[in-house]
């Protein structure tokens, strides 16, 4: 005795399951889903002969046909290479000035600067180059060797208080803490915070200011503009490298922090390094 259960509507026998009354017909797969099963199944095994495919221990099967994307990849890069080499030909017998006025030379040297200045830079002067609290931000007019394109090759290359190269940027601020005393201290303060905005007292900017001539201005000027040969800020806009206001203003008269910038030159070579100075010379901030 057959246990076929056939489906009163459809008149279609079941496969045997049922789940909660409910009964699967056997219906049959279309044709055209067999066919096209059967099709991928023998394109799967042509291609794993004709193209790498099964893991060995060691290495992989190389497949009929020789193929490699390492391969392509690598001609793609050679390819990329051979492109732009005239570009880097002309970099490097270029001054940076001369490279900022060639269009096509300055389109690549940003290009190329751009993609140095996210690798090396960034961790510094931050991914939109707008710097931190003892970071120089790139983007503005304050520069304190100097923001012509030719300076900041020179600051790039050499670096900023960097000991193992000879032509590093130098300067140090004194401790003035060493030097005058507490009160002088706060009336100096004063003094040069109001250059660029108010003080909590008047009263102390005018003996501040005598401070500042007989301490300060053989390195920030009589007007306390600063001196890019020195290293000297301009003491009268309203950027700050370690924090506005006569609390941080007093702090680094006291005793000042000197960052330190690494020289690129040996790690990136002259090349590289100019299109880094073009790169920053163009964030709008240049001289």
């Amino acid at each position: 005795m057959s246990n076929e259960h056939i489906d009163e509507v459809t008149g279609v026998s079941t496969t045997g399951h049922e789940w909660d009354g409910i009964r699967e017909l056997n219906n049959p797969l279309p044709r055209w889903w067999i066919i096209t099963f059967y099709i991928t199944i023998v394109w799967a095994i042509g291609y794993t002969i004709a193209y790498p495919a099964w893991p060995m221990l060691t290495s992989a099967t190389k497949g009929v046909l020789g193929y490699s994307s390492r391969n392509d990849v690598g001609n793609e890069l050679a390819a990329a290479e051979v492109a732009k080499g005239k570009y880097v030909a002309a970099i490097q017998s270029k001054t940076v000035s001369e490279i900022a006025s060639d269009d096509a030379l300055r389109e690549f040297a940003i290009a190329a600067g751009g993609a140095a200045f996210k690798v090396n830079c960034v961790q510094c002067h931050g991914s939109g180059a707008q710097g931190s609290k003892g970071f120089p931000n790139l983007n503005d007019d304050d520069w304190l060797w100097g923001g012509k394109a030719e300076q900041i090759q020179q600051t790039i290359t050499h670096g900023i208080r960097f000991a193992s190269d000879t032509d590093t940027r130098v300067s140090e601020m004194p401790a003035f803490g060493d030097v005058i005393t507490a009160d002088q201290i706060q009336q100096v303060s004063a003094y040069v915070a109001s250059l660029s905005g108010p003080v909590s007292d008047q009263a102390l900017v005018a003996p501040g200011a005598k401070v500042f001539a007989e301490n300060c201005v053989a390195c920030h000027g009589d007007n306390a503009k600063g001196n890019k040969e020195l290293g000297a800020p301009d003491l009268t806009d309203a950027i700050w490298l370690y924090g506005p206001g006569e609390t941080a203003i007093a702090a680094q008269v006291r005793a000042p922090k000197h960052g330190v910038m690494p020289a690129w030159g040996a790690r990136l070579g002259e090349t590289k390094v100019k299109e880094l100075a073009v790169y920053v010379h163009s964030l709008g901030g240049g001289e």
